[in-house]
This record gives C-alpha cells, structure tokens and sequence, in this order.
C-alpha cells in the first residue's frame, strides 16, 4: 500500500509539477527501494514541504477508497506531521471522499476489551459538504448548457430531474450528461420529459463508480441496520444517532427525515440487493402474459407463491437484510419478469409498514401492495392502503401480498388466495 501511494505522488507531480525535480527524486529513490518503510510517506511530505519555497496544499481524492488498517496507517502519518506545518509539512490536506473522517475509528489493544474507539484522525479542521441542488439552482445549471449550445431543456424535464435526484449533485450531472451527450447529441433537438426518463433508466441499469461505491456501503452493519428498515418499512428501533450521521454522510438516506435520499436511490439499492437472486430465478415473461400481450398478474403471483414457498427460507437465512427479505424475494421475481418491458415503482418509508408497488405494463397500471402480518388487524389496514394507493396511483388492479413470518405456522396454514371489495374496489389477497 504504501509503495502504491508513493507510486502515485510520483505519477502525479511528474504529470502536473515537473518542474519539482527534488521531490520526484526523492520519490525515485524511494520507489527504488526493495521495500517502503512504514513512515515514508510523511518522511517524503516532510522533505517536500522543506525542500519548496511555498506552502504546499495536498488534494487527496476518493480517499475513502481506502479501507482498514490501510487506511489507518495513513491518516496516522498525516497526523504525525500535523503540528510541523507549514514548513515541514503541508500546510493543508484536502482529503476528498462520501464519508466524514469523524466516521474513521480504531480500537486499541487496550481498548478493544471495552469496546472504546478512537479516532486516529482528531485535527480535522472543518468537513465540507456538498449540498444538494435546489429546483432553482439545476435550471441555473441546465440554463448554462443551453447558453453554450443551445440546446433546451423543457420545463417539465427540469421538474422531473429535480423529483427523482432530489438535487444530489452526482445525479443531477450524471442524468444531464446521459441526456445531452449519449441520448440526443443533435443540440437542435430540445431534452425532454421523456429524454430523461430514459436517462433516469439507463443510469439506473449502468450503476457507474460513484454508484457501485455507495452499494458497497450497503454490506457494512451499520448501513444494513437502517437501509434494512427503511426498505421494509417497519418501525424504526432507535437508529444510533452516529450511525444516522455516517449514512446520511453517505448520501444513502436524506438529511430531512430518515427514507432513502431520492427515487433513483429507491430505485437502485432493492436491485442491487437483489440482483444476484433475480439471476438464478428461472422464470420466463411468455408465462405470464395473455394473448393479447398484457399480464396475467394473479398467474404471476401464484407463480410467486410457489417461488416463495421453495426458495424463501433458504435465501432468508442468508441474506443478511433480514427484515426486507421477503419483499426483496418479490421485487427480484417482479424485475426479472417485468425487466425490459415495463416499469416497477417503489414507494417505501420509516413506519409506513407497508411498501407501494406500482407497476406499468402497456396499458395496464397495477398495485401491488406488501406487507408482513404481525397481528389480525394488519390485514384490515393492508386493504384500506391499498384501496387508498390505487386511488392516488389511477389504478385499476389491485393486489395484496401478505408475508406471514410465524415460524409455528405451516405453509398450509400461511398461504391463501381471496378476492375482497373495499370502497368499490376489487383486491385480491394473497397471503403467504
């Protein structure tokens, strides 16, 4: 690791600061070396800054990239050097990632027995964030390239960009840059509502870096114990105020209230977390579909009853978001179904206890609402919601799957079909 870091320092000053020949020779010495020791990367910051007649200011991007004792070790050299700026050390580093440093901990030897952390890292002067774009501030943006091109954005694309990125700044670029210079590069041609929703999906199903590092996060157990609520919409249980912090330093949920940060979020993590399940499910569209190519949707979800009731308890027990299990189970059957030919949205919150699907296909729009049982009364509940969400969506079919977890219950005993009418309208229930 070291050598790698040094590697890099040289790379990049021969690239941008020729003209520093001390400290590139320096460095070759260094790299010339059979091996590093475990200081010499504060050893050649301290040679630089001694060796320039100015201060120097350190950017160390996507530092977070590092992980563990690799990490660690780093930050505890910056520290090292700390109190001899500027003149034998940089005056500033620049340390550029998604997480705080306040977030980085380490246990002692001694401290390990208590459970204590520390942090290696205790001279952070200020933590600048980036914040979210507003409405106003991403017409500003899009109003830029259209000064320089002349190619408009239309004023519901606008509104749209700004609904499902809630301005998080990564997004709104990626979307715009999907829109302007993969989709429609004629800048005769204005962008569209309908040019970003396409962008809205390409992104989604291309994951760029910036994406894959937040799912990566989604495996750390502080991540999972919120982002496994949240996807279920249980009840939450007391979130560790630390932990709220590290994940909304993340981007992963809002700054506002705790639900994920934006629809292209809500859209990307249940995928993600179910995608290697979705790959094994061995079902095919042309089941499912009638002649005239619309979806038989009760032959779906009995064929999702069948799924469930062979795959369930085995994928459960080693998945590790425990609670979302059985609606990630569905959403992988749904996508690898629906995948390419429709459209699933998704609406899930904090203490909702339930979790909307609405889904597109053709002229068809459905509900499927989910929701685990917990007592009798959930069951009344689950179908006022769903009534309710398929007067807010335009519905005009409704389902209601209902996820029984009593261990002491048998299949038999679990799985049911019935048709009900509540307010006029007609809601199977599926119960498994």
């Amino acid at each position: 690791m070291e050598r790698a870091v040094l590697g890099q320092f040289y790379n990049q000053i021969g690239i941008f600061l020729p003209e520093e020949n001390q400290a590139l020779q320096y460095l070759r010495d260094l790299l010339d070396k059979q091996e590093c020791r475990d200081n010499d990367v504060y050893n050649f910051l301290r040679f630089w800054a001694e060796a320039s007649d100015k201060p120097l200011v350190l950017f160390l991007d996507e530092f977070d990239g590092l992980i563990g004792n690799s990490l660690i070790f780093l930050l505890k050299q910056f520290r090292t050097g700390y109190t001899n700026r500027p003149k034998h050390f940089p005056q500033t580093l620049c340390l550029v990632g998604v997480c705080d440093l306040r977030d980085y901990k380490v246990k002692t030897k001694e401290q390990e027995a208590l459970g204590v952390l520390y942090s290696p890292f205790n001279i952070k002067a200020e933590s600048l964030g980036l914040p979210d774009f507003s409405l106003e501030q991403i017409t500003e943006l899009f109003g830029q390239h259209t000064k320089e091109t002349g190619q408009v954005f239309t004023p519901e694309a606008i509104g749209y960009a700004f609904e499902q990125t809630r301005g998080q700044p990564w997004l709104v670029n990626a979307l715009a840059y999907q829109a302007c210079f993969r989709d429609v590069k004629d800048r005769s041609v204005a962008i569209t509502l309908d040019v970003i929703e396409r962008a809205r999906e390409a992104l989604i199903k291309r994951c760029d870096t910036h994406m894959d590092a937040l799912l990566d996060r989604l495996n750390e157990t502080r991540v999972r114990d919120i982002v496994d609520v949240l996807l279920s919409s249980s009840e939450g249980t007391g979130f560790p105020p630390d932990d709220l912090q590290y994940v909304r330093d993340l981007g992963l949920i809002s700054r506002k209230e705790i639900r994920i940060a934006n629809p292209i979020y809500q859209e990307i993590i249940p995928r993600a977390l179910a995608y290697t399940k979705q790959e094994e499910i061995l079902q095919d569209l042309v089941w499912y579909q009638k002649k005239d190519g619309l979806l038989d949707v009760p032959k779906l979800l009995t064929g999702f009853v069948q799924f469930y009731r062979e795959n369930s308890e085995v994928w459960t027990e080693k998945f590790a978001y425990k609670e979302a299990g059985p609606h990630l189970l569905l959403l992988a059957f749904l996508q690898r179904i629906i995948n390419g030919g429709g459209k699933i949205h998704r609406e899930y919150a904090l203490g909702r206890k339930r979790v909307d699907l609405l889904i597109t296909w053709k002229t068809q729009r459905f509900v499927i609402e989910l929701k685990v049982k917990r007592q009798e009364s959930d069951l009344v509940k689950g179908l006022e919601q769903t009534s309710e969400y398929m007067d807010v969506s335009g519905a005009t079919e409704g389902y209601l799957v209902v996820f029984d977890r009593d261990i002491k219950k048998s299949w038999d005993e679990k799985i049911y079909h019935k048709i009900e009418n509540i307010s006029g309208k007609i809601i199977e229930v599926w119960g498994m």
